[in-house]
């Protein structure tokens, strides 16, 4: 596929962020950057010390941390943790302000805003450069962990996204959310879905058939995959927990379910005492080299839960497989999924619709591998991480 050469552009883009850079966060940050640099921009990233996302280890678990301070952090209480977070501000600013002072060259920053994150916009104002924030996170969403210093949160966060040159929000429910909890008051913003590159999820048949033999899969049975962390949050122990009664009805039917997490052991113990071992197939924790095989052998997939604001990455790396979603109707999804055309929605929080949904769609390989095919061509012609910088480089143009 070939794109047209954007003109005027950034010599050079800076990257900050303050997360771990695993899993889907380092997904995102190399579909930005990568993206960037095969459009002739430089691209630097300044990451946590430990957490640079193009050396984190391959095989990790998503619920890990990625160096032991990490994991120490993240253990204090939460009045501590969240001073940890805003003493951040005097090491990040730090560092911004030695980077820049020897690369002149810099168009813009684009930061994945943190919480209690406020120097990096202080510093763009101050030096006249466009700082231009990705919002995947708010103080005013509710948390796993609750913030204990709620109204300064807030307070900063008022102030960064009034302050930016411009902000990205990952949903378009999202931006409504915020915007209306901070009363309007904002700087100009766009919306850009998560992506996938056609390229990375691309598979042989050869490779299909690899896989499948593998993990036993025969001819005509027809699977539903699963990609991603098993913890509570998403579900899938629940999903597999509403199924279980119904897969001997359905020998055809296999589930193959890729990832580790908190709730892994006790799935894997319920499989095996109801005696499912050839219908659930649970990979464990696998390197990122093996995920595009073992995408390879599904024919369809299952989002059992997500973010009522999110932009799930895996939906998209699904559809760029040509694997077609069921997934729960939230808005950002409802933004992305054409309902029978590139998958299928259920009515979110409704795991019994969503079994429904996955028995009811493994009779029809047929009609799977039709919607599978408009959803990688969706993907193909909107949703790459170059259409996503396009937008981004347009909004830049926009708002320096």
């Amino acid at each position: 596929m070939s794109y047209p050469t954007v003109a005027d552009q950034p010599a050079r883009v800076l990257y900050h962020h303050r997360t771990q850079g695993k899993a889907v966060e380092g997904v995102h940050i190399r579909g930005i950057a990568d993206a960037l640099r095969a459009d002739d921009v430089a691209v630097d990233i300044i990451s946590l010390p430990g957490a640079d996302p193009y050396v984190s280890p391959k095989k990790m678990s998503p619920t890990q941390q990625a160096r032991p301070w990490m994991k120490w952090v993240v253990s204090l209480p939460e009045p501590l943790f969240e001073l940890a977070e805003l003493g951040y501000n005097l090491v990040a600013g730090w560092r911004l302000w030695i980077y820049l002072a020897t690369h002149r060259d810099v168009g813009f920053i684009y930061e994945r805003y943190a919480l209690f994150m406020f120097v990096t916009v202080l510093i763009g104002r101050l030096r006249g450069l466009p700082v231009i924030l990705e919002i995947n996170d708010s103080s005013t969403v509710d948390r796993v962990r609750p913030l204990c210093f709620q109204r300064l949160a807030t307070a900063i966060e008022r102030w960064v996204l009034s302050r930016a040159s411009g902000l990205v929000f990952v949903s378009g429910v999202f931006r409504q959310r915020v915007m209306k909890a901070h009363g309007g008051l904002m700087t100009p913003a766009i919306v850009t879905h998560n992506a996938a590159n056609i390229d990375k999820f691309s598979f042989t048949a050869e490779q299909r058939r690899l896989t499948r033999e593998q993990w036993g899969l025969a001819d005509g049975e027809v699977v539903c995959g699963y990609l991603g962390a098993f913890v509570p949050w998403h579900a899938i122990d629940q999903f597999v927990y509403r199924i279980a009664d119904d897969l001997p009805e359905h020998p055809h039917l296999k589930l193959l379910l890729v990832g580790d997490g908190a709730t892994f052991d006790t799935v894997q113990r319920f499989v095996r005492e109801r005696g499912l071992e050839r219908q659930v197939l649970l990979t464990g924790r696998v390197s990122h080299d093996e995920v595009p095989g073992l995408l390879a052998a599904m024919d369809m997939a299952v989002l059992p839960s997500a973010g009522d604001y999110t932009s799930p990455v895996k939906l998209f790396e699904f559809m760029a497989c040509g694997i077609p979603p069921i997934a729960p109707d939230f808005e950002p999804i409802r933004e992305v999924v054409r309902e029978q055309q590139t998958g299928w929605m259920f009515p979110a929080g409704d795991l019994n619709a969503a079994v429904d949904a996955v028995l009811l769609r493994s009779t029809d390989l047929q009609r799977l591998q039709q919607v599978g095919q408009a959803a990688r061509s969706y993907i193909e012609s909107e949703r790459q991480w170059r259409h996503n910088i396009l937008q981004l480089l347009a909004f830049w143009r926009r708002v320096r």
